[in-house]
């Protein structure tokens, strides 16, 4: 969609001219691309996981039912005006990609807030998306209100998700699930991470893998929606083969719709990062991780979940499937990237990386193969491990 502004427009009405906001966090699953973001919760009440960096040095805060509830009213405001301004705009009413143009790229007159709202209903305005990193903590009552009070102002909202910890899930009652389920809430994501208690405790998720059932389970018995993110690589060299094994174990229990795989990254400012300068951690590369990932998928039995790999760091995007019935195409894809010959696997890991291939069929684009053989050669006639070291700079630039 392209979102430049068109020169020539009419004038904006003066209502619009004002920058509107309300208050959004930093983060959402990439599957939640299209949703409204409505903040409940402030940053997240665990924050000690070595591994993540979102929110350190913040202070964990229940947002008011008042507040938030104003920041929703404050948001249907805005979608009425930017409907105004279609109808202004011989549109109708129709959020087309002309009333886009219309607002992107005007910083003097319209904020983000403008900007998301009208992103949030050009995609349909169907989503809702609860942060920050686990509402589903909130009082039920009151969740219950605001999860009620979007239904309310937006009536063509038919989806509402949210993060929870395990911790949370295992402690709320099926009863209480199955309220929110009727006040809207549709879908959970969980970061489960990994299944292995011994890796829990080291990366202080502070959680156990029974926590991670009773949870899952609550949320599945009350008919929500469940997605469970798992962390590969998240062992190290030294947990790899019990991370796979019991993770898998631990879905099996749950059976969730769905399973997200988020490759593991130290990213600078973490405790984890910290281990690796250290040594205390050592990360394995992509091919171990891609061996992890197919002892993890060959573990999963007796469930239907679909597994999907919707994210930059994992190696192959193409991981996706609905289990039973896909599993032997997953492990067949990822046999078929241990055939290619060494140096096609390099080729394809940097351009990967380089954001180059999303698939391994791209591999038969035969001017980008070219083009990542030749960033390849000229890291040969220099320095390999520059090579390695620009790449950890580009992943790290994936997830800040």
């Amino acid at each position: 969609m392209n979102l430049n502004w068109s020169a020539g427009c009419s004038r904006i009405s003066e209502k619009m001219q004002m920058k509107y906001d309300f208050e959004q966090g930093p983060i959402r699953p990439p599957s939640e691309v299209a949703s409204l973001l409505i903040r409940a919760t402030r940053n997240c009440p665990w924050n000690k996981c070595t591994f993540c960096h979102t929110y350190r040095n913040t202070k964990f805060e229940l947002r008011p039912v008042d507040e938030i509830k104003k920041d929703i009213q404050k948001a249907k405001d805005i979608a009425e005006q930017i409907r105004e301004l279609s109808w202004k705009h011989g549109e109708g009413g129709r959020i087309s990609k002309s009333v886009v143009n219309l607002i992107y790229g005007r910083d003097e007159v319209y904020s983000d807030t403008v900007r998301s709202i009208a992103a949030w209903l050009y995609y349909g305005g169907e989503s809702v998306f609860i942060q920050d990193a686990n509402s589903i903590i909130m009082k039920t009552d009151d969740l219950v209100e605001i999860l009620s009070f979007i239904k309310n102002q937006f009536p063509s909202v038919n989806r509402i998700t949210s993060y929870c910890r395990s911790k949370t899930a295992a402690r709320k009652t099926v009863e209480e699930f199955t309220m929110m389920k009727s006040a809207g809430l549709s879908r959970i994501h969980i970061g489960m991470e990994s299944g292995y208690d011994p890796l829990l405790k080291f990366v202080k998720k502070g959680v156990t893998a029974a926590e991670h059932i009773e949870g899952g389970r609550n949320i599945k018995e009350a008919g929500i929606s469940l997605c469970e993110y798992v962390m590969p690589g998240l062992g190290g060299d030294r947990w790899s083969k019990e991370h796979a094994e019991e993770t898998a174990r631990v879905i099996n229990e749950i059976n969730p719709d769905f399973v997200r795989l988020r490759t593991f990254h130290a990213v600078p400012g973490t405790d984890l990062f910290e281990m690796v300068q250290s040594g205390e951690f050592n990360p394995i590369g992509d091919e171990e991780i891609l061996r992890e990932i197919r002892r993890f998928i060959e573990f999963l039995h007796g469930i239907e979940t679909t597994i999907v790999s919707d994210h930059i760091l994992n190696l192959l995007e193409e991981l996706n499937g609905k289990l039973p019935e896909d599993k032997d195409s997953l492990l067949g894809i990822i046999d078929g990237y241990f055939s290619l010959p060494d140096d096609e696997r390099l080729v394809y890991r940097i351009g990967r990386r380089i954001g180059a291939y999303r698939g391994l069929a791209d591999l038969s684009d035969e001017g980008m193969y070219e083009r990542v053989r030749s960033i390849i050669d000229q890291y040969r006639n220099q320095d390999r491990d520059q090579m390695d070291k620009d790449l950890l700079k580009i992943m790290n630039r994936y997830i800040q």
